[in-house]
This record gives C-alpha cells, sequence and structure tokens, in this order.
C-alpha cells in the first residue's frame, strides 16, 4: 500500500493512496466548531467524497466560510425539491422555481396542479427532516452535454435545457438524491445529513427556505422587516418573465436571434421611465427639498443621480448634487477597524455636525460654502463653492449613509426624500440557480476599477469581503427606511460586462487564494453569450462601469 505525506491544519500526517477527503475530515473534526463541508486540496476546492492521490497540503471549510455557507443553501435546496417531489406526485408539479434571496431565506414559488398552504409545506417540512435523518449520498457524474439536454428536457426542465443548448463545454456535472437529478452550478456537501439547521414558511405567493443566520449555524435566520426589498424584487422578476427571459437560457436565444438592441432598448426604457416616476413622487410633495440616496457598491449611484437630477431638471425644478464624501473629516479623524486599519466606510468619518448646519442653513435660504474633500491628502478644503436655495431648488445629497437617520438627525423629516438602490439581479441561471446580486456588483466593480483605478481583479475579489462587512453594517440595515427602492440591474448586463471580466479573471495567478473565486466567475461568465458594448445608450448606468458615459461619473 502506497502511503502519502499529507500536510493538515499544520499537522504532517501520513494516510494511504485513494483515502476519502471524508475519512481525513473525521481525524480532524473536533478542531471545528462547525460541520467540515470542504476541503481544499493544494490550492484548489474538492467535494468530501474526492479521494487523496498524492502528497497534499489540506485546510477544510465549514458555514463559517463564504464558499461553504453557498454549499449549504444550494444542498439545503436539493434536499428541499426531493421533499417536495416525495410529497406531490411529480405529474402535478409544472416547476419549483427558486427565485431570489430576502434576509436569510431564499424566494420560491411553487406552480402546477397543487396549492400551496400552510398544510403543504409542513409536510415537506417533515420529509426534509426524515431524509436528512437519513444521510443520504448526494451523488455527482459528469455526463455528455448533450445527454444532460436530453435529460432535462425528459424532466420538463425547460430552463435546464435551453441553458446548456448554448454551453460550450462538452461534459456536466449531474448531482442525484435517489432518483432525483438535477444540475447545480457549484459544490455539493457530501450526503443530506449535514442540513441539520432550516425551516420552510409561506410568505407572501410562495415560500422561504430559510438558512441559519451567517454567523450563528445553530440558529435559524431572519427573514421579517424585507417588505420594500421583497416587492422590489418580485416586481423585476415579473417584469423580466412577462418578456419570458427570466433565465440565462432565454437570455442566451435572444441574444442569438439579434434581439439584444431591442432588450436593450425596452430595458433603459423602463429604467428611465422608473427614474422619472421617482422625481415626480418626490416633487409633488412641495416639502421635499433634500433628495438622500445610498446603496452598496457598485450599484450604479453616481449615474443614477444624474440622471433624478435630469427628471428634476425637466419638472421645472434645479437639481443640486452634494457628494456626503465631501464631509469627510480630515484623516486623521478617522476611527480604525478590529484590524486596526483605517475604517473609511464608518460614520463617524463624516461631519456630522458641519453637515446637519450647512443643510439647515441652506434650507432657511441662507448662501453655504460647500467643502470639497481631497482625497489624495485626506483634507478637506473649501474653493470658493457657494451655494444658495431657490425656490425651486432641490439638493440632492448621494452617500452611503444617506439612509441612517444619525448622519442628517437635525434635518426635518418632512424635508427628506429618502431614495435605496441596489443591482438587485433579475435573471436566474435556470429554476434552481439563482444568481447572487453580489456577483453583479463584484464584476461591474472589478471592470470599474480596472479601468478607472488601474486596481487588478486579484486585488478587487480580495478586498470584496470587506467591502460586504461595511455593507453589511453602514448600509443593508437601513434599506427598509427609505421611501423608494430603485433596481439598477439591467436584465442583459452580465452579457456585456462578460466581455470586460473574463480577460481580468484570467490574469489571476493559479497559486493564490483568490484563484477559487476567478474560476467560479469564469465558470458562470462562460453561461452567457456576449452583447456588444456600442449597442448601450450613453446615459446607461452600465456605463458607469463599462466607459463611454456623457455623464460625469
Amino acid at each position: 500500500m502506497t502511503m502519502l505525506k499529507v500536510k493538515v491544519c499544520g499537522c504532517e500526517k501520513e494516510y494511504e493512496e485513494g483515502i476519502r477527503l471524508a475519512r481525513i475530515a473525521e481525524d480532524f473534526k473536533d478542531r471545528f466548531t462547525e460541520d467540515i463541508l470542504l476541503a481544499r486540496v493544494n490550492g484548489k476546492l474538492k467535494e468530501l467524497h474526492k479521494t487523496l492521490e498524492k502528497d497534499s497540503e489540506i485546510s477544510f471549510l465549514t458555514f463559517l466560510d463564504p464558499v461553504g455557507r453557498k454549499t449549504y443553501e444550494r444542498s439545503a435546496i436539493f434536499v428541499m425539491l426531493k421533499a417536495f417531489y416525495d410529497v406531490i406526485p411529480r405529474e402535478k408539479i409544472e416547476k419549483i422555481q427558486m427565485d431570489f434571496s430576502i434576509g436569510d431565506g431564499i424566494y420560491g414559488e411553487l406552480t402546477g396542479d397543487v396549492e400551496l398552504n400552510e398544510e403543504l409545506l409542513l409536510k415537506v417540512k417533515e420529509q426534509m427532516k426524515r431524509l436528512i435523518e437519513r444521510k443520504i449520498p448526494i451523488k455527482k457524474r459528469s455526463v455528455n452535454t448533450d445527454e444532460a439536454v436530453e435529460m432535462f428536457h425528459n424532466y420538463g426542465m425547460c430552463d435546464k435545457e435551453q441553458l446548456f443548448m448554448y454551453r460550450r463545454a462538452s461534459r456536466v456535472n449531474i448531482y442525484s438524491i435517489e432518483e432525483l437529478q438535477d444540475y447545480f452550478y457549484g459544490y455539493m456537501v457530501m450526503h443530506t445529513g449535514y442540513i441539520k439547521c432550516f425551516d420552510l414558511v409561506l410568505y407572501h405567493s410562495g415560500f422561504l427556505l430559510v438558512l441559519p443566520e451567517e454567523e450563528q449555524p445553530e440558529k435559524i435566520g431572519t427573514v421579517s422587516g424585507y417588505d420594500k426589498l421583497f416587492h422590489v424584487l418580485h416586481d423585476s422578476y415579473r417584469w423580466s418573465s412577462s418578456l419570458e427571459i427570466p433565465n440565462v437560457g432565454t437570455l442566451n436565444r435572444m441574444i442569438s436571434e439579434g434581439k439584444g438592441n431591442d432588450l436593450i432598448l425596452m430595458q433603459e426604457a423602463l429604467q428611465e421611465k422608473t427614474i422619472g416616476q421617482i422625481a415626480e413622487k418626490a416633487a409633488k410633495d412641495g416639502e421635499k427639498r433634500i433628495v438622500m440616496i445610498a446603496g452598496p457598491s457598485s450599484s450604479g449611484k453616481t449615474t443614477f443621480s444624474h440622471r433624478l437630477a435630469t427628471q428634476f431638471r425637466a419638472l421645472g425644478y434645479t437639481p443640486h448634487p452634494i457628494a456626503v464624501d465631501n464631509y469627510f473629516k480630515n484623516r486623521e479623524f478617522y476611527p480604525r477597524d478590529e484590524n486596526g486599519k483605517l475604517d473609511m466606510e464608518a460614520l463617524e468619518c463624516v461631519d456630522i455636525e458641519q453637515l446637519n448646519e450647512d443643510m439647515n442653513a441652506l434650507l432657511k435660504g441662507e448662501k453655504v460654502e460647500i467643502p470639497r474633500f481631497n482625497f489624495v491628502n485626506g483634507c478637506r478644503e473649501y474653493k470658493g463653492d457657494f451655494l444658495q436655495l431657490k425656490k425651486n431648488d432641490v439638493l440632492i445629497l448621494e452617500g452611503i449613509h444617506c439612509l441612517n437617520d444619525k448622519l442628517s438627525y437635525s434635518l426635518p423629516p418632512e424635508n427628506k426624500y429618502k431614495i435605496y438602490i441596489s443591482a438587485l439581479t433579475q435573471l436566474n441561471i435556470d429554476e434552481h440557480n439563482r444568481i447572487p446580486t453580489t456577483d453583479g456588483r463584484l464584476i461591474r466593480r472589478m471592470v470599474r476599477d480596472a479601468r478607472t483605478r488601474g486596481t487588478s481583479a486579484l486585488e478587487t475579489i480580495r478586498r470584496w469581503s470587506s467591502v460586504r462587512r461595511g455593507e453589511d453594517k453602514n448600509i443593508f440595515p437601513f434599506q427598509e427606511k427609505s421611501d423608494v427602492m430603485f433596481n439598477s440591474a439591467l436584465v442583459y448586463e452580465l452579457a456585456v460586462l462578460k466581455l470586460y471580466a473574463e480577460p481580468l479573471l484570467f490574469s489571476i495567478p493559479r497559486d493564490v487564494p483568490e484563484y477559487d473565486e476567478a474560476k467560479r466567475l469564469l465558470k458562470f461568465l462562460d453561461y452567457f453569450l456576449g452583447i456588444d458594448s456600442e449597442l448601450i445608450p450613453k446615459t446607461s448606468i452600465i456605463r458607469e462601469f463599462i466607459g463611454g458615459s456623457c455623464l460625469k461619473v
């Protein structure tokens, strides 16, 4: 028997050739507070059913790792689908569609000759528990793409059938739980017994598969308090479905038929109409003198602000955009995060008192000198930018903290109109594989930062977790306080961004930790046919990222 030298969690060990990673994980499970879900072998992610064939260095991942959480999520969805098909005769199910995330839950809808109610969900939930208790293996096999297309055709899974008609890869990985076979974009746990914490509840016209909290895997997550977000997401999905482009396969079909330009014009027209309606709504209330815009990274806040300003001008108002960033304190006064680094996204970086003093003075009709922040030397400067509001003037404040009432504590509530903007992806890969909104924003940021800041894709991916932590702390808790939400995602945008992002991702070396994420994103972008950016209007939000905007972005 050939013995392999293995370094695991800093320990030197020997294991026989061909041993399963799951068996090695058993020896180290006591070092982790959570179940080991995946392994990283010589820098590459591996599912636990894989075997060891050479000397290796191994680390393990749990739910507390982002890739581990995603693995848990898609495995839980698969177990839930199996339970639905066990409880309901297959011929009565037309489709089980997993749409988008709400808090710690995934929203889905059931269509077919069956009524979705609490009694049915309870039966499905109990069946999920039985499947989990049995620890049924989640098997994986590779099949020819043509075979996969035929299989999904026979299953009536039209979304998957169409998806693989446009895929260049010759092989497809198929997962199975007993007789149920399906395709999933990403890794799976080894058996159903790993899904220990979940819930299944009615939610609006569908249901929520509720997952554990991100940092407390033993605790069911939160799904309440997201009504505004739900309606924006739901309306976006209904709109894309009404155009018969709910997923990547249908988007690719439209592109291949030469209808890409029609799609772009239609989507841009809808966004312009929505921005106009937002301006009209704010203008109807004569007291709304300060429009406050907030949103996460790469949501398109700058372009949106300019286009909103144009709509105000069309209504006879004079808008005055003001970036909250210009009220930053001098850099030496910034707080530091838990790692001792400057926390530039903390509310304490802003001179709140000066901001409130100036805004109140403007509301009273006084002349105010607006500062500029010099990001090169880290100091606030005054360059003679005086402003005095007239009768039909509107202030447009843009910044990540604009929905936090602590930022504008002294401004009269009746004078404030709050807008939350985010790129809420309205497209899915197929009925069971959703596209997280964070993926779309990450790709946007990667393309923009490479073009405008000379930042590599490697560095953008490396910083992304820190950016997300800042959003979780400073932006997302306040999104439901907005008067209106705007979805900046464009149904066609990933087909455009693909052409810019792929070369950047290919530049990431194989021997760095960020390579796994680059590989995942490249696989993801491979699902899309490309669209020529020349077709995109110069006012489009996507121009903020790829360049060519006629606005100052």
